[in-house]
């Protein structure tokens, strides 16, 4: 049945919810998981996310390069109960020489972002 303007209005209406639906967000269930947590859940949940992501990026740069808890150690200069505490996610806020001997002896550098610059760090340090 179409409309005194010719058009079928339920086509119309559908046309209509689909822009509506199209417009919406689609949420994950991480990201409704995220929304419905407290402000005090949501900071203990970001920290131990860091420290997840800090142990996955350690394990993938030491897959990729082959590289051995000892080995890493040894070139980093520090004890490898730090790398395995690192890598295994129990050791938790290592002193920022570490980190940077860490990521030095896996040939990585840093960068930091701020307002669209860039500020590579220096990571050098004296054995």
């Amino acid at each position: 049945m179409l409309n005194e303007l010719g058009r079928d209005p339920i086509m119309i209406k559908k046309k209509m919810l689909k822009k509506k639906i199209n417009q919406e967000k689609v949420l994950t269930t991480h990201d409704e998981f995220i929304q419905s947590m407290t402000a005090a859940q949501k900071k203990k949940y970001d920290a131990g996310y860091r420290e997840f992501l800090l142990s996955e990026l350690l394990l993938a740069i030491m897959k990729d390069d082959a590289v051995s808890v000892r080995e890493l150690a040894k070139s980093a200069g520090i004890s490898s109960a730090i790398i395995q505490g690192v890598r295994s996610g129990e050791k938790q806020n290592i002193t920022t020489q570490s980190f940077f001997r860490i990521l030095q002896a896996l040939g990585c550098s840093l960068v930091v972002k701020k307002d669209n610059q860039d500020f590579p760090l220096e990571l050098t340090h004296s054995s």
